[in-house]
């Protein structure tokens, strides 16, 4: 362990999930004390027992909707109060809707925005002021999808909402630059996680998105995670405003 992110507390949600459970351990791994929320409290149970038994040092708020502005608020408080500071948010946390544009309905259409959308904001905001106190790191996730079409996935929900994740972290990045508030997107292409594995062990669905990868396979959640560690840390003291695409090369052709 180098402690790339020692003394810090990080905010990660949905870190019960593939994505948001691989930053949690790594993150712990480099010291930072881990404040998370889901959903699903025996997925975030899980993944607390790891960083524990990992010897990292891990709170959880769960469950919690995030779609709601006051648990934001709340779990915004629960990691004063439970460390007295708040250093990174990794708005990891996403659910979206997947249709065809003439089978989407307004309910789906709009639920996405909510799921995907909404809450990095409500986030954003609910972590702001305490992080205006001292600086820091905001990570959102985005996607590969805010920047492609996908010719076997009927993402334009999903991929509309990503790329309001984009916009809205480089107008933050903007208004965060006097407090030295950075603000950051990572963008996943294809990654190999729990809600991914149904379509990827799909062999036509699978070959078609692996043709558009570079590098011929999935990522791998640990991939993103070490991303996301790098913009959480001193090393990306001078990069606000920026996207990293994971994505195998699939967005660069």
């Amino acid at each position: 362990m180098t402690q790339r992110l020692a003394n810090k507390v990080c905010i990660i949600t949905g870190s019960g999930g593939s994505m948001g459970r691989a930053a949690a351990l790594r993150f712990a791994a480099e010291g930072a004390r881990i404040v998370g929320c889901d959903m699903n409290g025996g997925m975030e149970a899980e993944t607390r027992r790891q960083v524990t038994e990992a010897g990292g040092r891990m709170v959880s708020h769960e469950p919690c909707n995030l779609s709601d502005p006051a648990q934001c608020t709340s779990l915004a408080a629960f990691a004063m109060a439970q460390y007295g500071q708040i250093d990174v948010l990794y708005n990891n946390a996403a659910g979206g809707r997947f249709a065809w544009v003439d089978q989407l309905s307004v309910e789906d259409w709009r639920a996405t925005f909510v799921e995907e959308l909404d809450l990095v904001f409500f986030m954003c905001q609910a972590a702001w002021p305490h992080l205006k106190a001292r600086g820091g790191s905001i990570i959102n996730c985005a996607s590969m999808s805010a920047k492609i079409g996908v010719r076997v996935l009927p993402q334009v929900a999903h991929g509309t909402a990503k790329a309001g994740v984009i916009g809205m972290t480089k107008q933050l990045a903007v208004e965060g630059g006097p407090y030295q508030i950075r603000v950051n997107t990572v963008s996943p292409g294809l990654i190999d996680t729990n809600k991914t594995r149904p379509l990827i062990d799909n062999a036509p669905w699978r070959t078609a998105m692996v043709d558009k990868i570079m590098l011929g396979r999935p990522g791998q959640p640990d991939e993103v995670a070490m991303a996301a560690l790098f913009l959480a840390s001193d090393e990306a003291s001078f990069i606000t405003g920026a996207d990293i695409a994971i994505d195998g090369g699939a967005t660069a052709w």
